[in-house]
């Protein structure tokens, strides 16, 4: 009898931030008010409308040494998992 040990990515947001319906530079700004409050390596799920977010994660990212893990849309709906930096 063993235990299935393999690493899992994990999927689930620690932290889940809805900007939907804000519009830039609201979702950014967001994202890292709440960033700062999370420990190093900790995940937030973020949710935005704005189709500019796209774009303006990926920079804010890589600007600021946050690993953006996941970027989806769906019905005009987007969905960004950030792990922040540790």
């Amino acid at each position: 009898m063993s235990s299935d040990s393999s690493a899992s990515t994990e999927t689930a947001a620690e932290r889940l931030l809805d900007t939907r319906g804000l519009s830039c530079p609201m979702p950014i700004l967001k994202a890292k008010k709440a960033l700062n409050e999370m420990t190093a390596g900790s995940l937030l799920r973020v949710l935005a409308t704005d189709s500019g977010a796209v774009r303006d994660f990926e920079y804010f990212c890589r600007h600021t040494g946050h690993q953006l893990m996941e970027s989806t849309e769906s019905a005009g709906e987007f969905s960004f998992l950030i792990r922040r930096k540790g």
